[in-house]
C-alpha cells in the first residue's frame, strides 16, 4: 500500500527524514522482531516496554517508515518518520486502514462488562449461525471465522490481530461479528478505528483493580466504549446493574434496556430452574434453555434483545434460543457415576462466584451439599482474594482453597491471603490443598449422591501458569479422569 494512502486516518504532527511521496509499505508491524524490509513500524509506549527504543534497530533493518511520538536522536535518510500525538491510537487506525477497514463491512457487536462477556458474544455468534448467517467471533475462549476456529490469547486482541481477524471474516463472507471488549482494550485503544453496529453492557463488579487502580477508572474504561458508539448503533444495557444507565449517559447510540427485575425493552423471568436447564419467559414468550442460573438468564435476555435489534426474526429467535448450548468452562455440568454433579466454571471474581453458587443452591436446596474448589490468580488484584474466600465459604458446605495460576507468587502465600477472609466458623469447614488436582480429587471424595462439586476459577483454561511457564492442566479433564476411576471402583 502507498504510504500516503495508509496515512489518511492519522493526524500527523510532523514529518522527518525521507519524503512520503511514492513510498510503498510492505507490512505493518509494532513488534521490532517482526520487522521486514519496506515495512512500517509503529513505536507504541507499552505497559512494560517503550518501543521507541527500537526505532534505530528497525531503521537499520530496512523499515520504510516509522510512526512515533518522539523522534530518535539520529535520523536515517532512508526512513520516513511520522510524528503523532499518540502512537497507540495511530496503530489502531493504521491497522484498520491496512486491512481495508473491515469493521465497516460487517455488523460488528461488542460486549463489555465484568461477567458474561464470553457467554453473550458466543451465543450471539451461535444464534447467527443457527439462523443461516455466516458470522465471526472474537472471545476469551476462542476466535472463529465462520466455522474455522482460531486460537485466542487475549480477551480483546491487539489492533493488528483484531483487524486481521475481521478482514478474514469479511473475506470468508461473514455478515456479522461478535466480540468481547475488555476494559484493558478500551484504555489501550485497541478498538479505536472500529465501527460498531451495537454494544452490550452485562454488569460491573470488582475486577482488574491491579491495572485500573480504582473502581471509577474501571467504570470509565467500560463507559468509553459506549461514548464512542456511532448514532446509528444500538446500546443495550442491563438496568438491574447500578451503573447500567451510567454506561450510556453520554452515548449517541440508540439506547435499549434489558432486565429481570424492572420494566425494560427486553424483560426476562425465570419460571423453572434445574441444574441442566431453565424455563424462561422473555417478553411474554416461554423458552426452554440449556442454561442454569440467574446470571445466565441475564445473558440470554440480552442475546434475545440484541438478536431482535440486529433485525433477526422474533419468532425464529425464540425457537433458536432453545438450541443454544453452554460455552466451554461456563457452568459446564458433568454427572458422576456415583450420583453427584460436578460443575466447571470460569468464575474468578467475587460476584461471579456468588452468582454460580446461588444458582446451584436455588436448584438443589438445603438438603444436599455444595463442595467448592477455588483459588485466586497470582500477580493480580490481591484485594479480591479474602472476599472470594468469604463469599465461597458463606455459600458452600465445604470449601477447598487451592492453586489457580500462581504465576510468580508462591501458592501458599495466595491461599493465606484468601484464608484471611474467613472467620473461625468458616475455617472449620475449609481445607487448603495447594495441588489443584489433589484438591479436586478431595472434593469428589467428600461428595455424596445429589451433592454438587463446583470447581471454579479456570473454566476453559487448559494450563496452570507457574513461574512464567504454562503447564497443561484442564479442570474438566481431571474430573473426567476421576469419573473413569469411579466406574472401575
Amino acid at each position: 500500500m502507498l504510504l500516503t494512502e495508509l496515512l489518511k486516518p492519522l493526524k500527523v504532527t510532523s514529518f522527518a527524514g525521507r519524503s512520503t511521496d511514492g513510498v510503498e509499505i510492505t507490512d505493518l508491524v509494532c513488534d521490532s522482531r517482526h520487522m521486514v524490509p519496506g515495512a512500517m513500524f509503529v513505536a507504541v509506549r507499552g505497559v512494560a516496554v517503550d518501543a521507541h527504543k527500537f526505532v534505530p534497530q528497525v531503521a537499520a533493518a530496512g523499515a520504510a517508515a516509522v510512526v512515533c511520538e518522539q523522534l530518535p536522536d539520529e535520523l536515517s535518510p532512508d526512513v520516513c518518520y511520522i510524528v503523532v500525538e499518540n502512537s497507540t491510537v495511530a496503530l489502531a487506525l493504521l491497522a484498520s486502514e491496512w486491512n481495508g477497514n473491515p469493521s465497516e463491512k460487517l455488523s460488528l457487536v461488542g460486549v463489555t462488562g465484568t461477567n458474561g462477556k464470553t457467554t453473550t458474544a458466543t451465543l450471539l455468534y451461535e444464534m447467527a449461525q443457527l439462523l443461516g448467517f455466516k458470522a465471526g467471533l472474537i472471545s476469551t475462549v476462542r476466535n472463529i471465522i465462520d466455522k474455522t476456529v482460531v486460537h485466542a490469547d487475549q480477551t480483546t486482541p491487539d489492533p493488528l490481530t483484531l483487524n486481521r481477524l475481521l478482514r478474514q471474516m469479511v473475506d470468508a463472507g461473514c455478515r456479522y461479528a461478535f466480540m468481547e471488549v475488555s476494559s484493558h482494550a478500551c484504555v489501550q485503544h485497541r478498538i479505536d478505528g472500529l465501527k460498531f453496529s451495537g454494544g452490550i453492557f452485562t454488569n460491573l463488579t470488582r475486577d482488574h483493580l491491579d491495572y485500573h487502580k480504582t473502581v471509577e477508572n474501571y467504570i470509565n474504561a467500560k463507559k468509553s466504549f459506549f461514548d464512542a458508539l456511532p448514532a446509528d448503533a444500538f446500546a443495550l444495557v442491563n438496568i438491574d446493574d447500578k451503573v447500567g444507565t451510567v454506561m450510556v449517559q453520554n452515548s449517541r447510540a440508540r439506547k435499549y434496556t434489558y432486565s429481570l427485575r424492572s420494566m425494560a425493552d427486553f424483560k426476562g423471568k425465570i419460571i423453572e430452574s434445574r441444574l441442566n436447564g431453565t424455563l424462561l419467559n422473555i417478553n411474554g414468550k416461554e423458552i426452554e434453555v440449556l442454561f442454569t442460573g440467574r446470571f445466565n438468564a441475564y445473558n440470554l435476555t440480552s442475546v434475545y434483545g440484541a438478536s431482535l435489534l440486529l433485525g433477526f426474526p422474533e419468532d425464529e429467535v425464540a425457537v433458536k434460543m432453545s438450541m443454544l448450548v453452554p460455552v466451554a468452562g461456563r457452568f459446564q455440568t458433568l454427572m458422576s457415576p456415583r450420583g453427584y454433579t460436578a460443575i466447571v466454571d470460569y468464575a474468578h471474581t467475587p460476584d461471579a462466584l456468588v452468582n454460580v453458587l446461588n444458582a446451584i443452591r436455588e436448584v438443589i436446596g438445603t438438603t444436599r451439599h455444595i463442595i467448592t474448589v477455588v483459588g485466586a490468580g497470582g500477580n493480580r488484584d490481591k484485594g479480591k482474594r479474602p472476599i472470594m474466600a468469604k463469599e465461597a465459604a458463606m455459600r458452600s458446605d465445604r470449601l477447598i482453597l487451592t492453586s489457580d495460576n500462581p504465576r510468580f507468587e508462591e501458592p501458599e502465600d495466595i491461599l493465606r491471603d484468601m484464608e484471611a477472609g474467613l472467620d473461625d466458623e468458616a475455617r472449620r469447614h475449609t481445607l487448603k490443598i495447594t495441588d489443584r488436582r489433589e484438591a479436586i480429587k478431595a472434593a469428589t471424595c467428600f461428595a455424596e449422591p445429589g451433592d454438587v462439586v463446583l470447581v471454579a476459577g479456570k473454566g476453559h483454561e487448559d494450563y496452570q501458569e507457574v513461574k512464567g511457564v504454562k503447564h497443561h492442566f484442564d479442570d474438566k479433564e481431571v474430573i473426567e479422569a476421576i469419573f473413569e476411576e469411579e466406574k472401575k471402583g
